[in-house]
């Protein structure tokens, strides 16, 4: 059976109510089966997708200390470089960005187990979410959580199509590495920033899977 996403499921009822409607539109003003049926198949199929898309998948926590960075989300590895972060931390960092596709899970993960030491949203544009500036420009949360081995800060951005980001960061939280820690919805990236010193695991191209790949280890 799949499990869906609990904030999604208002989002899924949108979008049936809306197919249904298209589809007794369809029924009453188109009387040719040829033109019909295609179209009533293609509304099915995006009517399942819908629901789909916002499946929850049910992942094992990798055995681990607070050392171990697992990914946040699904998706493939597009970045891994030294960068200067300007929003928290201020100065340089290791940056490994996610891109999600439309059929990667779109459910997020912590990364880390600790306190989340700061948090804040950000509106924004709607940018294609693997292009460089989309990670400042685009609509976009932020959360940096802190343990005995350092903090962890990263960000979930939205894409084009992307129109909402569910985050439950709130400051003081005490959070477990592998758990839900939100949702991107339809099209996104996240962008995971690490100390210089971090052994990180990935490199640019490969694909992860939230909670299940090892991002990296803090010293």
């Amino acid at each position: 059976m799949i499990k869906i996403d609990k904030d999604s499921k208002g989002t899924i009822a949108t979008y049936w109510a809306v197919t249904l409607v298209l589809v007794a539109v369809c029924v009453l003003l188109i009387k040719n089966p040829w033109i019909l049926v295609p179209i009533l198949l293609f509304l099915a199929l995006f009517a399942f997708f819908v629901f789909w898309f916002h499946r929850l998948p049910e992942r094992e926590i990798p055995e681990g200390d607070e050392t171990l960075v697992t990914s946040v989300a699904d998706g493939k590895v597009v970045i891994v470089e030294r960068v200067y972060e300007g929003e928290y931390f201020k100065d340089d960092r290791i940056q490994v960005s996610i891109y999600m596709d439309f059929f990667d899970v779109h459910a997020n993960f912590w990364p880390v187990t600790g306190s989340i030491s700061y948090y804040k949203y950000h509106p924004g544009r709607y940018l294609l979410a693997f292009l460089p500036k989309s990670s400042e420009k685009n609509e976009h949360s932020s959360t940096a959580i802190r343990n005995s081995h350092g903090e962890v800060f990263f960000k979930q951005i939205a894409g084009t199509f992307a129109r909402r980001i569910v985050c439950y960061s709130k400051e003081g939280m005490q959070v477990e590495r592998g758990t839900q820690c939100g949702i991107i919805k339809f099209g996104s990236r996240i962008d995971i920033y690490l100390p210089l010193d971090a052994e990180i695991l990935v490199k640019e191209g490969e694909f992860t899977k939230a909670c299940l790949t090892k991002i990296a280890r803090l010293k």
